[in-house]
C-alpha cells in the first residue's frame, strides 16, 4: 500500500512538472517581460524566453532571443519594465502609419520593437531579421579572436572583478586612443586649416584658434563613438555599461554642442568681416545680435537632445518645448514683437549707425540697433530708448540718405502794419540773401508772399542746401537766419508775434502807436548796404 502511494505521487509530480509554462504574450510589457525575465541567471530558461519571437525553428528562436539580451546589455540599454504599455491594443502613434507596435528605444535602437499577431505581441520580423547583424555590430569578431587567445594561455583568472583578457582589452584601447588623439587632432586641424586657406582667398579671415579647437573636440568625438563601438565587447557587467554609456552619451553631446557653438564663432568671424568691407553700419550692429541669436538656438536644441540621453522620449521632449514655448510666447508678447521688430529693421536697413532720423516723436543720430530695442541720442544729448516694434511701424525720415540737397522750409511772420511796398522789397531782400549765400541751390529758392495768419503775414521761405551732413545743415541756417535777421533789422522790418492789439480813436495831443516807417528810397538804400556790404 504504501509503494503504491509513493507510485502515485510520482506519476502526479512528474505531470505536474512536465506541463508547458503559461505563457502571457497579451500586451508589450507581457512579451519583452517574459524575454528578459527567463534569460535572467536565476530564472535561465532560454526555451520559455524564445516564445516572445515569432519562429517556428525553436533552436533558432533561443539562440536569437539569447542574442538579443546579450545586444541589449551590450549598448547599455536600461529596460524599465513598469513603463511598458500593458495594453494589449496599444498603438503606435509614432509617424504616419497607426499600427499595434510599442519601439523599446526610439532613438537609441529603432531596429527593436515588438508587435501585434493575432491575439498575441511578438518581436517583429525586421527586429528578428536583424538580430545578427546587431549582435556583430555590438561583439565583433577580433573581440571574439582575443577572448579565445588570451583565456587559453592565461585562463579564465580575474584581477579586480575582471578577467586578464577584460585587461589586455583596456589597455590596448588605452594606448590605441592617445594614438589616435595625438595623430589625428593634426590630420583634422590641417583638413580645416586647408579649407580655410581656400576661403581666405575671398575673405581675410584669422581664426586659427578656433580651427583647433574643433579639431580637437572633434577627435574626442571620434574617441567617443570608438568606445561605444568597443565597450560593449568587454562583457561588462550591466550596471557598469549603463553607466559608461550615459556618460559617453552625454559627454558626445555637449562635444557636439561646444563644435556647434564653435562653427557660430568661425561664422560670425567671417560675417564680421563682410560688414567691415561693407559700406554700411548697420550690418556690423546685426553681428552680436545674430551671435547671440545663433548661440541660443544651439544651446536650446542642445539642452533638448541632452535630455533624450536621460531616457525622456524625443516626442515628450518636443511636446514639451512646443508648449514651453508658447507659454513663453503668450508672456512675453512685447518682446517676441520687438525681436520681429529688430529682424525686420535689419531687412528693410532704413537707416544705419550714425544716420539723423526723423520720427513723429523723436529727432536724433541713431547710435544703437539693439535686440530688443534701438537707441537714438538728440541734439540735447538726450538718449531715447525706442522699442523696435514701434520703431519698425513708425514713419522714418533719413536725413542722411539725401544724396546731395537738403531741403528746409520755414514762415517769416511780419506785422500787419507793415506797408507793402516795403513787404515787397523785403520779400526781394530775402530772395537774393539766399542767392548770394554760396550753399543754396539757386534754381529752388522759393520766397513768397504765404498768406495772413492770426497775427502776421506769412512769408514763406523754402530753400535747398548742397549738404548730406546734419551739422552742417545748421551751419547753413544760421547764416541764412542771421542774414534775414540783419535785413530786417536794416530796413525797419518787424517781426510779429502771438499778439492781440487794441484799437481806439487817437486824440491830437497823443502821439500815433503806429511805427513810424522809412520812405520808399530809405528801405532800398538799407537793403543794398545790408546785402552788398555787412552779408556776404
Amino acid at each position: 500500500m504504501k509503494k503504491l502511494v509513493y507510485l502515485l505521487f510520482f506519476l502526479c509530480s512528474t505531470l505536474l512538472f512536465s506541463q508547458e509554462k503559461k505563457t502571457d504574450l497579451s500586451s508589450p510589457r507581457a512579451t519583452i517581460y517574459n524575454h528578459l525575465h527567463y534569460l535572467q541567471q536565476e530564472n535561465y530558461h532560454p526555451k520559455q524566453a524564445a516564445k516572445s519571437l515569432y519562429l517556428k525553428d525553436t533552436s533558432q528562436a533561443e539562440e536569437k532571443a539569447v542574442k538579443l539580451q546579450k545586444i541589449i546589455e551590450g549598448r547599455g540599454l536600461k529596460v524599465d519594465i513598469q513603463k511598458i504599455p500593458n495594453d494589449g491594443n496599444h498603438k503606435d502613434t509614432i509617424g504616419y502609419n497607426i499600427i499595434n507596435s510599442y519601439k523599446l528605444f526610439p532613438t537609441r535602437m529603432p531596429e527593436i520593437f515588438v508587435e501585434k499577431r493575432g491575439k498575441n505581441w511578438y518581436y517583429s520580423e525586421e527586429t528578428v531579421n536583424s538580430i545578427d547583424k546587431l549582435y556583430n555590430d555590438v561583439y565583433p569578431w577580433y573581440i571574439a579572436s582575443v577572448q579565445k587567445i588570451i583565456p587559453a594561455k592565461f585562463g579564465n583568472k580575474k584581477f579586480l572583478g575582471l578577467e586578464i583578457w577584460q585587461h589586455t582589452i583596456g589597455a590596448i584601447l588605452t594606448i590605441f586612443i592617445f594614438v589616435f588623439y595625438f595623430l589625428f587632432k593634426k590630420v583634422v586641424y590641417l583638413l580645416l586649416r586647408k579649407g580655410q586657406l581656400i576661403l581666405s582667398k575671398r575673405i581675410r579671415i584669422q581664426a586659427n584658434d578656433i580651427l583647433k579647437q574643433i579639431s580637437r573636440t572633434f577627435v574626442l568625438i571620434m574617441i567617443v563613438m570608438i568606445l561605444k563601438k568597443v565597450i560593449p565587447s568587454l562583457q561588462l557587467a550591466f550596471s557598469i555599461n549603463s553607466v559608461l554609456f550615459l556618460v559617453l552619451n552625454i559627454s558626445e553631446t555637449i562635444f557636439w554642442i561646444y563644435i556647434f557653438l564653435k562653427i557660430v564663432k568661425y561664422g560670425m568671424r567671417i560675417y564680421e568681416q563682410i560688414t567691415l568691407d561693407s559700406p554700411s553700419k548697420l550690418d556690423d550692429q546685426l553681428v552680436p545680435i545674430l551671435n547671440k541669436f545663433l548661440k541660443g538656438i544651439v544651446i536650446f536644441v542642445g539642452g533638448l537632445n541632452l535630455l533624450t540621453v536621460f531616457g525622456i522620449s524625443f516626442t515628450t521632449v518636443l511636446g514639451a518645448a512646443s508648449i514651453g514655448g508658447l507659454a513663453i510666447a503668450f508672456a512675453s508678447q512685447d518682446t517676441v514683437k520687438n525681436l520681429i521688430g529688430t529682424f525686420m529693421i535689419f531687412l528693410d536697413k532704413p537707416f544705419q549707425i550714425g544716420d539723423w532720423i526723423e520720427t513723429d516723436s523723436v529727432v536724433g543720430r541713431v547710435e544703437e540697433v539693439g535686440f530688443r530695442s534701438s537707441r537714438i541720442r538728440a541734439v540735447d544729448s538726450a538718449i531715447f530708448q525706442i522699442p523696435n516694434s514701434r520703431l519698425s511701424e513708425m514713419i522714418v525720415r533719413n536725413n542722411k540718405r539725401l544724396k546731395t540737397l537738403r531741403r528746409y522750409q520755414t514762415e517769416l511772420g511780419v506785422r500787419y502794419d507793415t506797408p507793402p511796398e516795403m513787404l515787397e522789397s523785403f520779400i526781394e531782400g530775402v530772395k537774393e540773401i539766399a542767392e548770394k549765400h554760396g550753399n543754396i541751390k539757386r534754381d529752388l529758392i522759393n520766397v513768397e508772399f504765404a498768406g495772413f495768419g492770426d497775427s502776421a503775414l506769412l512769408i514763406l521761405v523754402n530753400v535747398y542746401f548742397y549738404t548730406t551732413d546734419w551739422g552742417k545743415e545748421q551751419s547753413d541756417k544760421h547764416k541764412l537766419h542771421l542774414g534775414i535777421l540783419k535785413l530786417a533789422n536794416n530796413m525797419g522790418i518787424e517781426f510779429a508775434f502771438n499778439s492781440t492789439t487794441l484799437m481806439i480813436e487817437q486824440f491830437p495831443e497823443k502821439e500815433s502807436i503806429l511805427p513810424d516807417y522809412k520812405t520808399s528810397s530809405e528801405v532800398e538804400l538799407s537793403k543794398r548796404e545790408t546785402i552788398d556790404k555787412e552779408l556776404f
